[in-house]
């Protein structure tokens, strides 16, 4: 099919016809939907615009982000509202980098069943139940960086039969991590240091009274590090 290609699509039961080039995220958009809240490329957070859809004729239901995935004919879709994941309440000044604290704060981790429904569900295509695993094991660094590149959609959670919040442990780990176990980093400390000696007090001042075309004109001709 050419690039023109309408395909039929279906959201939340009504039908319309799309270019099958666009997202799913794209098409909601092309039929009228407006998405001014939530979603991370519309002025929100990332991770926000999980989708259920099922194609006409299977049985299946999958799940993914509207904003990387292309429509399909006869797609039938919602948009899954944000998941009430279980969120404990902490302060990282008090907590040790072991497996004893995520035992205190997340001790359903260890009721997993090992059905990897959390890793199927993941668009990231992160191995979820492993770093679940290393989580188990107070193996935080390896749990931070298995789930480095997640975006809190909450479809892992969602899946879950043991009730885990696989994203909210993550986070505990890359946090732990950050504070705890990562070496520092010299330019980093150096940086802060000159912050709080105000020593880039005036250039973000001139950068604060540019308009908008100034500013995106710095931008597009800033040299990018290789």
């Amino acid at each position: 099919m050419s690039q023109d290609q309408m395909v039929d699509i279906y959201i939340l039961g009504k039908k319309y016809s799309v270019p099958e080039s666009l997202t799913i995220m794209d098409s909601m958009e092309y039929a009228g939907y407006q998405l001014v809240r939530g979603c991370g490329c519309r002025s929100g957070f990332c991770g926000a615009c999980a989708t259920i859809y099922r194609i006409k004729g299977e049985k299946e239901l999958k799940v993914c982000l509207a904003c990387q995935t292309k429509v399909q004919d006869g797609m039938y879709l919602t948009q899954l509202p944000f998941f009430p994941g279980d969120k404990r309440q902490y302060d990282l000044e008090e907590l040790e980098p072991n497996a004893d604290t995520m035992m205190q704060l997340y001790p359903e981790i260890y009721s997993c069943v090992g059905c990897n429904s959390c890793t199927k569900g993941c668009p990231q295509g992160l191995n979820v139940m492993q770093y679940i695993a290393y989580a188990q094991r107070g193996d935080l660094e390896k749990c931070a960086h298995e789930s480095f590149d997640c975006v809190m959609c909450g479809i892992c959670a969602s899946r879950c039969p043991a009730n885990i919040t696989h994203y909210q442990v993550g986070l505990l780990a890359r946090r732990l991590t950050g504070k705890y176990l990562a070496p520092k980093t010299e330019h980093l400390q150096t940086r802060v240091k000159e912050i709080n000696e105000h020593k880039h007090d005036l250039p973000l001042q001139e950068l604060m009274q540019k308009d908008i075309d100034e500013i995106k004109e710095l931008y597009n001709l800033r040299d990018i590090e290789k």
